[in-house]
């Protein structure tokens, strides 16, 4: 007991650092490892199944393992030297296809994600730190790159090691920090952070005061206008195969006889197929590419080499000779690129606001330009790094050039998207401009008179809302039918109404005395409003003289006009009533045919008479 009391003590520190150690390094380690692991075992059984179906079968299970070690290192760019050429000479291959880069980007990216850890709820445990994540998942991923690479220096395709300490780390490192990054929400913090090795007046100059959405611009229009370079170049790969069918299956059938052989010549095919769309937008810029050293291919002249390998997409290189106008026209895809390009900088430029916030600030002339020439920066950066991928060397020689000049591509890719982008931005830019300003009314919109403008309106497109519900409140058949009454019908109704009108003119005298809306029941007792369809209008304040601006030219006026209130205060008056129970009695009295007969005492009903139900109650 005594003596592991005393032995405790000294086994307390490497407790305490275990338990202090930094949380998810090793989950991030593990994941580093995994996904190199995946990678190469992917690579793995794709060359096990072809060489254990081949009919040839030059090595064992062990060269085909060294042959899937030195695929996985092209795949991410490391330059290999084949050792058992015809002339014993080592000969470099470093054309790396773009298509199989993708599977270890795509790995490392979400090793690094789940690392992170990051909780679905805001209750949960925090994520992991991000430098604790970055840091493991590239160490562990380097840990089992550099193995393999140690591994396939012992084949027939041996590394250089140059390109694996710049290709292997540059891989792992950017594809953790992407995939951390968007497990963290893709803050713009760090990106930001990132200018800061940029001097302070220059990142003033290039980007302003608001550099996050002149920064996420330039961003979006880049790759914009970068996919539709390669779009483009896809479009006129696939084009040219199709007009050159016949020589490319011709070469896909003199390669190889077995099944097993062609199919390895299709997937190699199709993995170079990003690096043939590369090839093809550098044609189109005007750069062109080589096919060996001095063997320019460029739409004015095409000179390709004599003694090149058949192969399908070699198939498709324009024939030798001066351009056409079939050559020419793929000048297309770069005016496209710079369009595009331009119409996005536009976009940032004049910002639509959102719903409520502050309108965003509008860039000037010159500083849209100048977001113009920074996507073209950014363009030309991002096409030279694919025409460095996309080509390389093939052997010494004629062949130790093939692909495009990664300076000569990223330089007419930054004048091609400056000289078409330049002008429709600043087109577009004026034009939403305009479109703004006609919104809020500074400008008066098309097609409209003088002192009809949206800030100045003062009374046609006020009366034009109204007189539009008063049409589409009345039925079409309204105005016809009022405007439509026989003389006949209309002397008829004087005679009916003439009595009543004489009953009511001591409770039309009353009524004007004591409320100024007496006129109303005067005119609903003898029926005028409603029948005559003078258009007086009774508590709208609208008079006559403007029903012209309300009703076209071809149409008459309406019949009448709705009030606001068809029951007024001096409804249940007495001589109101009286005048109501006349005008009924009178209606539903015989009438003489000989002539008007006398009129009876209309100021008070008759002994034994009720009074008429008050509707208004």
């Amino acid at each position: 007991m005594i003596l592991m009391s005393a032995r405790l003590p000294s086994l307390s520190p490497l407790l305490t650092r275990m338990r202090d150690r930094e949380p998810g390094l090793a989950a991030s380690l593990l994941g580093g490892a995994v996904a190199a692991g995946l990678g190469f075992g992917s690579f793995a059984v794709l060359v096990m199944v072809l060489w254990v179906s081949s009919p040839y079968p030059d090595s064992g299970p062990g060269g085909a393992l060294h042959v899937a070690a030195g695929l996985w290192l092209l795949a991410h760019g490391v330059e290999l030297v084949r050792t058992d050429s015809l002339s014993g000479a080592p000969m470099p291959v470093g054309v790396t296809p773009l298509l199989p880069l993708l599977l270890p980007v795509w790995l490392v990216y979400r090793a690094a994600r789940v690392a992170v850890d990051a909780p679905a709820d805001a209750d949960g445990p925090p994520p992991v730190p991000a430098r604790t994540v970055w840091t493991g998942v590239v160490l562990g991923y380097l840990g089992v790159g550099c193995g393999l690479a140690v591994y396939c220096s012992r084949g027939e395709l041996r590394p250089d090691w140059i390109w694996v300490t710049l290709c292997l780390p540059l891989v792992a490192a950017g594809s953790a920090a992407a995939g951390v990054w968007a497990a963290y929400g893709r803050p713009r913090e760090p990106v930001l952070s990132a200018l800061a090795v940029v001097p302070g007046a220059v990142r003033r100059l290039v980007l302003g005061a608001d550099e996050r959405a002149r920064l996420g611009t330039a961003v979006r229009a880049t790759g914009a206008a970068t996919a539709v370079f390669l779009g483009g170049g896809a479009l006129l790969l696939a084009v040219s195969l199709v007009w050159h069918g016949g020589a490319a299956r011709a070469s896909f059938v003199q390669l190889t006889e077995g099944w097993t052989g062609r199919f390895a010549v299709l997937l190699l095919g199709v993995a170079l197929i990003p690096n043939g769309a590369v090839w093809a937008a550098s044609y189109a810029l005007g750069p062109g590419f080589l096919l060996g050293v001095g063997h320019v291919v460029q739409p004015s002249v095409s000179d390709p080499a004599p003694l090149l390998p058949p192969f399908p997409l070699l198939a498709a290189v324009p024939d030798a000779g001066a351009g056409t106008p079939q050559n020419w026209a793929t000048g297309l895809v770069p005016v496209a690129a710079g369009v595009t390009a331009g119409w996005f900088v536009a976009r940032g430029a004049v910002r639509r606001p959102e719903p409520g916030a502050p309108a965003p600030p509008r860039w000037s002339a010159v500083r849209t330009a100048g977001m113009v020439l920074l996507t073209a920066t950014l363009c030309a950066a991002v096409l030279a790094l694919l025409a460095v991928l996309a080509g390389g060397p093939l052997g010494v020689s004629a062949l130790a050039r093939f692909g495009p000049v990664w300076w000569q591509t990223g330089g007419a890719a930054w004048a091609w998207t400056a000289l078409c982008g330049m002008p429709v931005a600043q087109t577009v830019r004026l034009w939403r401009l305009w479109r703004q300003r006609e919104r809020r009314g500074e400008i008066p919109s098309q097609g409209t008179g003088p002192g009809t403008g949206r800030a100045g309106n003062t009374q046609g497109q006020g009366n034009t809302k109204d007189a539009s519900r008063t049409k589409d409140a009345t039925k079409p058949g309204d105005t016809a039918e009022a405007t439509g009454k026989t003389k006949a019908e209309d002397t008829a109704e004087a005679e009916d109404t003439a009595e009543a009108e004489e009953a009511g003119q001591a409770a039309e005298e009353t009524a004007k005395a004591k409320d100024k809306h007496a006129g109303k029941t005067k005119d609903w007792v003898n029926g005028k409003d409603s029948a005559k369809g003078k258009g007086k209008d009774s508590g709208t304040g609208r008079t006559p003289a403007a029903l012209p601006e309300l009703v076209p030219d071809d149409e008459e006026p309406y019949d009448f006009l709705p009030t606001d209130d068809p029951f007024p205060p001096d409804w249940h008056d007495d001589l109101a009533r009286a005048s109501r129970w006349a005008a009924l009695r009178e209606a539903a009295a015989p009438r003489d045919p000989s002539g008007p007969g006398a009129s009876p005492d209309l100021t008070d009903p008759p002994p034994g008479a009720t009074e008429p139900p008050d509707t208004a109650q």
